[in-house]
């Protein structure tokens, strides 16, 4: 049996419902912008909860068991960036299973009909979406994927 492991990654982490979307993406691709939507968003059908934040900038990434966990770093919890207004504290969760990664990417990098996606992180297996982050239907697009890998899609 492996021992659990951690690590940091650059990227932004918002969760829903206990699953956790891990935000990625270069710098000022974003992330932290499509975060403060997804957490000011109000609920929808398609997820009965709203949105909150993990972590901003930097995650922590800890292996427990088949499961992936992010966290804030100490330093960043409770903290977002919010480009022209400055760090905002906002309440947070400790910690969510991360279930899906999206990368940020420019819109012409992005295909329409994807085939379905998954990265590794920490020898986890986790679903992936590619998304540009300023687009108005981005936060809708993250909750309807998410809302299919937990399972919480209504389809009738």
């Amino acid at each position: 049996m492996s021992a659990d492991r951690s690590t940091i990654v650059h990227a932004t982490t918002v969760a829903c419902q206990g699953s956790a979307v891990l935000l990625r993406g270069a710098p000022g691709a974003g992330k932290s912008d499509l975060a403060l939507r997804l957490l000011t968003s109000c609920q929808t059908p398609i997820l009965a909860s709203p949105f909150m934040l993990v972590a901003d900038d930097q995650t922590v990434l800890r292996r427990d068991g088949s499961r992936l966990v992010a966290s804030p770093p100490e330093t960043l919890a409770g903290l977002l960036e919010v480009r022209g207004v400055g760090i905002v504290p906002l309440p947070f969760a400790a910690e969510a299973v991360v279930a899906l990664v999206v990368d940020l990417s420019a819109r012409a990098e992005i295909e329409r009909l994807p085939e379905p996606a998954s990265t590794r992180l920490l020898d986890v297996l986790v679903p992936l979406i590619r998304l540009p982050a300023f687009d108005a239907s981005s936060p809708a697009k993250v909750a309807l994927a998410l809302a299919a890998v937990i399972g919480a899609l209504d389809t009738r």
